[in-house]
């Protein structure tokens, strides 16, 4: 029996005239931590509620163990939810509100207590059973809901943008306390945020949204290093990778060589589907470059120097964002990560290279062209 697992096929959408899912087809894999991702709009709260039943699909099919759920009540899934408020009940302690859906359901008063006990110390709440919610702080409360959760046994959780009522130092605390409840539970989550940190830190897989559709699926790190378009390129990793308009001047074996607006690079890839004068974006991550002369090392071939004026420095502590003005560049601005106590002024130049390796390309739709030969090689 695969209990856990949630199996959506075909399933799309609409309210009225507007297609808000468009046929997503998806699994997720029991004990998986699976996140939807994606900018306001997308489709990933709608989502969500369709596989928790708050929603019915206009079309397709939901499953969640081995049960098609479709048109199964939300209290018959054997999911929870956790959303955005804690809808707590004010005059009740957290014991109370803990096990108040043990209550309806009939459960004797000492199995509630044991459950409610259970869930508690998983969540750190043992001392605080006989507060209100008015005497606790917003994670407190965050973690009352979820234990309420909990003490259910689901099959699936579900959360619903838990932290987006959280200040930055709470939601920082509340990732790591979501991601240590997953590892003790091993239970399949499915959780929604907009915030691609949240997304980054806490899944197993991160589910790319994007008007309705689904973007790109993978582990976070495969996201990060092989984005499957621009969207996705743009949208994982903060700061925002850099964006440079080309166009192709060659393709060999194992190359592919674009013309910026002031250089030419000579990208390894192999398998590259573009021909000569096709237009091209060339991406780089804020973090990818260097300032002063570019090691390269290894199968990661040639670096690319470019000289840049200093437009504004971000001062983070360990590290420094500088914007730089590239009057050679088409696009004309290079955001650079780089580390906190490197000496910068506004106004004055700077070097920075990257390797060539490290730079990623689009076609004129959009799409990865081809992978890194050196990439490439290792992998064989």
């Amino acid at each position: 029996m695969a209990k856990g697992r949630v199996l959506l096929r075909g399933v799309t959408k609409c309210f009225g005239a507007v297609d808000v899912i468009k046929g997503v087809d998806l699994e997720i894999a029991p004990g998986e931590l699976t996140v939807f991702v994606g900018p306001s709009g997308c489709g990933k709260s709608t989502l969500l509620r369709l596989v928790s039943g708050l929603e019915l699909p206009t079309r397709g099919s939901i499953m969640i163990g081995d049960r098609d759920v479709t048109l199964v009540h939300p209290s018959e899934r054997g999911i929870a939810m956790v959303f955005q408020s804690y809808a707590l009940y004010p005059h009740m302690s957290v014991a109370e509100n803990m096990g108040f859906g043990l209550k309806i359901a009939g459960l004797p008063k000492p199995l509630i207590k044991e459950k409610v006990a259970k869930a508690a110390e998983i969540l750190q709440l043992t001392p605080l059973l006989d507060r209100k919610p008015r005497a606790l702080s917003g994670g407190q409360r965050q973690r009352v809901a979820i234990g309420r959760c909990i003490v259910r046994e689901p099959e699936v959780f579900l959360f619903d943008e838990p932290l987006s009522n959280l200040d930055a130092a709470l939601r920082g605390q509340m990732r790591v306390e979501i991601a240590r409840l997953h590892a003790k539970l091993g239970a399949t989550m499915i959780y929604v945020t907009h915030d691609q940190v949240e997304a980054m830190t806490l899944a197993t897989r991160i589910v790319v949204l994007n008007a309705g559709r689904i973007e790109q699926i993978g582990a976070p790190i495969d996201l990060y290093r092989h984005p499957a378009n621009l969207f996705v390129a743009g949208f994982i990793g903060s700061p925002r990778m850099n964006f440079m308009d080309g166009i192709v001047e060659a393709v060999e074996t194992d190359s592919v060589s674009v013309r910026l607006n002031g250089a030419t690079l000579r990208l390894p890839r192999h398998d590259a589907a573009v021909k000569p004068g096709a237009k091209v974006t060339v991406g780089i991550r804020p973090e990818h470059f260097r300032v002063g002369p570019t090691p390269v090392d290894g199968d990661d071939g040639q670096a690319v120097e470019f000289d840049a004026i200093i437009d504004l420095v971000e001062r983070l502590g360990g590290e420094t964002l500088a914007h730089l003005r590239m009057p050679s560049l088409s696009d004309g601005v290079l955001v650079v990560k780089i580390a906190g106590d490197v000496p910068l002024r506004i106004g004055t130049g700077l070097r920075v290279g990257v390797r060539l390796a490290q730079c990623h390309l689009f076609d004129a739709d959009g799409r990865a062209v081809g992978e890194p030969a050196a990439r490439a090689v290792v992998a064989a």
